[in-house]
């Protein structure tokens, strides 16, 4: 018996789920692709949720530091704030959580499809828009109904292109709104990635699913900004007297290295997409407030769990 499904059951998909999956708007950098691309006229949809775990960035907001920017902005809201290391250390983890926050993301995606070997895609992750076309180079190119092979455990691998652009803001807690009511911090980003993708067929043609690893670089270009409130300079301070001067809006870039391991586990129309990946980033050096600069680097651990659906075209002979 065949399995048809309509384009307002995909939609009605995306829009049920998308209450359970808002819980983040980082740009999703959690690889659950298999080596095979979606086959010609095929759509596949799904979503995922994913826990961003970034060494440096857990690093640069301890408790004490939280402590710390709750008093300051407190003083700030009635008297004026002298500039010191501790404003300073704020103005880093601002920057490091803009570079690699520390929250759970998640996201919902539809595939397509365009042609044998290739097919394209959209990911809305809650605040960023993601477009990514994949490329298989390796592997037969047939559907679990038309199979172009009837061999479990063929290789299969592709490479891809994926853009993501997103507003960069500091989360609405206690914090950071602290952070945001001496700095003024505002930040946007856009977002290159390159995986390369290898996979085991667990069935013909990923019928029951596929044990995928590979490699991902990306590259992340950021441009930020700070715009203290009551922040001075005192006497003595080695800084010109006088309210701390703005940062203008700063352009700075980095490349991250990583590694990845996801399997793909189900039977023909639905599966589940358990998955790791490691990177890491030598952000580089940052500009702050009165000329002071910060070099950040670190790695970054995602656990994701995902869910993913496919939607069979038309039967080829």
């Amino acid at each position: 018996m065949k399995m048809t499904f309509s384009r307002r059951w995909v939609a009605g998909l995306l829009a049920g789920t998308a209450g359970l999956l808002a819980a983040g708007c980082t740009a999703p950098r959690a690889i659950v692709s298999t080596g095979k691309v979606t086959p010609r006229g095929e759509f596949r949809v799904g979503g995922n949720l994913a826990f961003n775990v970034p060494t440096e960035t857990i690093s640069k907001a301890g408790s004490t530091l939280k402590s710390a920017a709750r008093d300051l902005a407190t003083k700030a809201a009635t008297d004026t704030v002298r500039y010191n290391q501790t404003v300073e250390k704020l103005q880093v983890a601002a920057i490091a959580f803009a570079l690699d926050p520390v929250r759970p993301s998640s996201d919902l995606y539809l595939r397509y499809g365009v042609i044998e070997r290739l097919d394209v895609g959209y990911k809305y992750a809650f605040g960023s828009h993601i477009f990514d076309a994949m490329y298989q180079f390796l592997g037969p190119v047939g559907t679990v109904e038309n199979p172009g092979t009837r061999q479990a455990g063929v290789t299969y691998a592709s490479i891809g292109l994926q853009y993501a652009t997103q507003r960069t803001k500091l989360p609405s807690i206690p914090f950071f709104d602290d952070i945001n009511a001496l700095l003024g911090f505002r930040a946007s980003r856009h977002d290159l990635i390159v995986p390369l993708v290898f996979s085991q067929s667990l069935g013909a043609e990923e019928e029951i699913g596929a044990i995928s690893y590979g490699v991902v670089y990306a590259h992340t270009f950021l441009r930020y900004g700070l715009t203290p409130g009551s922040l001075f300079n005192g006497p003595g301070s080695g800084f010109v007297t006088g309210k701390v001067p703005e940062l203008p809006t700063v352009r700075q870039n980095f490349g991250s290295y990583g590694v990845f391991f996801n399997a793909k586990l189900g039977y023909r129309y639905a599966y589940v997409i358990p998955a790791l990946s490691v990177y890491y980033q030598n952000y580089g050096e940052y500009q702050l407030l009165n000329n002071k600069t910060a070099k950040l680097s670190g790695v970054t651990f995602i656990p994701s769990l995902g869910v993913q659906f496919r939607i069979p075209g038309s039967s080829r002979r």
